[in-house]
């Protein structure tokens, strides 16, 4: 080794458990700021930038960090658990209705966000169009885990939630896509070339998730696998499969890996409660992870000289270019306007906008540490101010529904053997099903209530047996009816002894 060179000293079992031990901390600081961020009504990412950011060379850890490549490919790691969580987790029945107008928000609204806000980037604040448009491009996408995280304490309309949900999860891939492009070196030319390029990568990627999400679903519903912990494995496994193959056959992975979870999520999976809690764990991983690593990234001192200009492009972003492209996308879908409003102050900016703000630091763009800056002042100022607000705005717009009743939590284990399933019901306390009697749910044969679990205690139901809030079924259902079995306890759920009559399905998730 030369003089003036330091020696690195290999990594001891000591070091090691140091390691350990300061990550168990951040985690477990992190995971009770989970329960603070959901009383104050804050997103939970800026107390995840905050750790970072004390962590960080101005912080009390001291550490320093400016690594922004390995930023970017942990943090699109990361965004590939979160979509694939975020897609377990939709209800098509509620995004169904909402998908013409969400798709329409992901695209046409993307492209109204971007105008605005990069002309406000250059006109105002004089960034040449190259870093105005990336800037544009990069805070157009929303956040689903943001928005949700302080919104889920109000019942909202399904056709709010699913256009919010579809909006969040379809939007990301375009964006990527072109903060990609504008990154590149070479001058932009030919938008509409551009345009089709980005139509391509979408449809590719929305073919290969939807057919890996099929494929998977398909697998999972008809092999027996040996344990039941392996099927929240087998899940995430196949919706980064699902990415993989959309990024390796130059089509949007992101999309990819959001279409394949969402069709799983809803394909009434074995153990689905498991693999749900499973991927909600892996979840909250990746963004706490994320959001540290982010936080370590930025230098606070140097964000003085970018306050100004983050505080007048968020300024135009949320009260121009957002609500303008709202009421632009939804007006032709007759959307009423305490809906429109909502949605456009809902447009919250999270995860997505400070992971793409690095690929113009990776692609050595001039001022892309500035647009880093001026984008994690702006993400970090609005969902200050929109966070707290969006409850209120819900109630005073009278939003609030909760009408609606409680879905039951199903779970199915494959009797591979017997050609059967066993289903594991819990009625929750806004169920229908309750005071319905065992002989009224109309199971169709091949399925029959075997046991029930109230109090504690277990017994075998009589068919006059009266099911009560809080009780736990297991119902035995052979194979062919298996589909048939699920969905006449959900449609009893939602819709009481007489779902049947009343026309109430049993299509909910």
């Amino acid at each position: 080794m030369r003089a003036g060179q330091g020696r690195i000293r290999p990594l001891t079992v000591h070091h090691l458990n140091q390691l350990l031990l300061v990550c168990s901390l951040v985690l477990l600081v992190a995971v009770a700021a989970v329960r603070i961020s959901s009383r104050s009504g804050l997103p939970s990412l800026l107390v995840y930038l905050g750790i970072g950011v004390a962590m960080g060379q101005d912080g009390v850890g001291d550490i320093h960090f400016d690594n922004a490549e390995l930023t970017q490919v942990i943090g699109y790691a990361a965004l590939v658990v979160i979509l694939a969580e975020g897609g377990l987790g939709t209800k098509w029945k509620e995004i169904k209705p909402a998908l013409p107008a969400a798709t329409a928000l992901a695209l046409a609204g993307v492209a109204v966000s971007v105008g605005v806000t990069a002309s406000a980037a250059h006109y105002l604040i004089g960034l040449e169009w190259r870093q105005a448009l990336i800037i544009g491009a990069v805070v157009s996408s929303t956040d689903a885990a943001a928005v949700f995280s302080v919104l889920r304490k109000i019942p909202l309309p399904a056709r709010v939630t699913g256009t919010l949900e579809a909006e969040s999860g379809f939007n990301d891939a375009p964006v990527v896509i072109l903060v990609v492009s504008l990154s590149t070196a070479g001058p932009v030319e030919h938008w509409y070339a551009l345009l089709g390029v980005i139509l391509l990568e979408l449809a590719i990627g929305a073919a290969i998730g939807l057919a890996v999400g099929w494929l998977g679903s398909w697998g999972l519903r008809h092999v027996a696998l040996p344990a039941s912990g392996l099927y929240p494995i087998a899940v995430m496994a196949i919706a980064v499969v699902a990415y993989a193959a959309g990024a390796l056959a130059h089509g949007s992975g992101f999309l990819a890996v959001y279409l394949a979870a969402m069709v799983m999520g809803n394909a009434r999976l074995p153990h689905w409660p498991a693999t749900r809690g499973f991927a909600d764990g892996l979840g909250w991983m990746a963004q706490i992870g994320m959001f540290v690593l982010l936080g370590l990234l930025v230098t606070p001192h140097e964000l003085g000289d970018d306050i100004v200009p983050a505080l007048v492009i968020g300024l135009v972003l949320t009260m121009v270019a957002r609500p303008l492209s709202v009421v632009l996308c939804l007006s032709p879908f007759q959307v009423p306007w305490q809906e429109q409003t909502l949605m456009s102050w809902a447009g919250l900016r999270g995860a997505v906008p400070i992971i793409l703000a690095t690929i113009p630091m990776v692609q050595g763009v001039d001022a892309s540490r500035r647009i880093f800056n001026i984008v994690f002042v702006l993400v970090v100022v609005y969902t200050l101010v929109q966070g707290p607000t969006l409850p209120w705005l819900g109630r005073k717009l009278r939003l609030g529904d909760g009408s609606e009743a409680a879905d039951l939590g199903i779970e199915s284990a494959p009797l591979e053997r017997l050609r059967g399933h066993l289903l594991s019901v819990a009625i929750p306390d806004g169920s229908k099903m309750h005071g319905v009697e065992v002989a009224e749910l109309r199971l169709p044969h091949g399925a029959a209530v075997t046991l029930i679990v109230r109090g504690g205690e277990s017994f075998v139901p009589l068919p006059m047996t009266i099911l009560q809030r809080g009780d736990e079924l297991l119902v035995v259902a052979t194979d062919p009816v298996r589909d048939a079995t699920e969905s006449r306890l959900r449609a009893v759920g939602h819709g009481g002894k007489l779902a049947g009559w009343l026309g109430t399905d049993g299509t909910a998730r």
